[in-house]
């Protein structure tokens, strides 16, 4: 299971508190099996990256997100150590791999990123050999370049940006964010019927351009449950118990700090709200956060008299899943 990160702040947080420090920061989890929701593999050591955005605008660096990428395990790699307690952002994406599509190289580390756009994904494009030139096919020459790996999940960032008006823009609403997103899944559900895939695809796709953020958790699929996507939000995220043991306080309503992940950081369970299958959520430039239904052929709205509990078998067969009932301190 990829694992993935979001923070999202009013204030820029030291990476450290989000990479390296707490007991359960995807980076533990990705090598520590007392930590890990999925067992089928022992580690994810198929590479890493995190992308975050300047604080502060400055000319001269312009205003792209930077990207820090290895192939080296995380856990092991000492410039990330060095970094995260050097670096602070308001605005970082944080990914950390397990092959399931593509070479392991730099090239296939997520976050992906085009001008100011970075793109992460958590899942799997189906048989994607088969609706891969067709998704080609649909996409411009300057975006068709872009590409430089050679993951289901690249291909579909490209496909993203050729939704957009201009890829190349200096600014995105998160509702233009949120409408290419939902052009995305739909063509990718298309070249899939077309090519007569008969398996789910698993579709959590995280997108930013530095302001607004917008996360999907979504599964080509009315009875399997999509991959797990959770988000906590507060004033402040701090260490409360040596060892790394962290937690979200709320001293008032406003929303300071809002995290999204594939699996909870904390073992508080109250920190975290699970995002719904077929759901995205949205944070806007000014903190307000949307949870938003996607709906398709592939939606159960919860009047429904089909409505029910979704199978989670797929995903967990695929080591996506996670639940915070089965943290456990270490």
């Amino acid at each position: 299971m990829c694992r993935l990160l979001i923070y999202k702040g009013t204030s820029p947080v030291q990476l450290s508190h989000l990479l390296t420090k707490p007991a359960h920061s995807i980076i533990n989890q990705a090598f520590d099996s007392r930590l890990r929701v999925d067992l089928r593999r022992p580690i994810n050591g198929d590479g890493f990256g995190v992308g975050w955005y300047d604080s502060v605008y400055d000319e001269e660096l312009g205003n792209q997100p930077c990207i820090f990428t290895s192939v080296s395990p995380a856990w092991n790699n000492v410039n990330l150590t060095r970094l995260a307690e050097k670096i602070k952002s308001p605005l970082v994406f944080a990914h950390v791999r397990a092959t399931t599509a593509g070479s392991l190289s730099l090239d296939n580390c997520h976050p992906f990123v085009h001008g100011k756009i970075m793109f992460m994904h958590n899942g799997s494009i189906e048989e994607f050999v088969k609706i891969k030139r067709r998704l080609q096919q649909q996409l411009p020459d300057e975006i068709f370049n872009v590409v430089n790996g050679n993951t289901d999940s690249e291909w579909a960032f490209a496909l993203f940006l050729s939704k957009l008006r201009n890829p190349n823009a200096l600014s995105f609403t998160h509702v233009e964010l949120q409408q290419a997103v939902l052009e995305t899944i739909a063509s990718l559900n298309q070249f899939a019927d077309e090519a007569g895939v008969g398996l789910p695809s698993l579709m959590n796709f995280c997108v930013t351009d530095g302001v607004s953020v917008v996360a999907t958790r979504y599964v080509s699929s009315r009875n399997d449950a999509a991959a797990s996507l959770w988000f906590s939000s507060g004033t402040a995220f701090s260490e409360y118990a040596e060892g790394g043991h962290y937690k979200m306080s709320k001293a008032d309503k406003r929303e300071n700090i809002i995290l999204i992940a594939s699996e909870p950081l904390t073992f508080e369970k109250a920190d975290w709200m699970e995002i719904k299958t077929n759901h995205m959520i949205v944070v806007t430039a000014k903190m307000n956060v949307l949870l938003i239904p996607i709906v398709d052929k592939f939606y159960v709205p919860p009047s429904d008299p089909a409505a029910q509990p979704r199978d989670i078998d797929l995903a967990v067969a695929k080591g996506y899943y996670s639940h915070p009932q089965q943290l456990q301190h270490t």
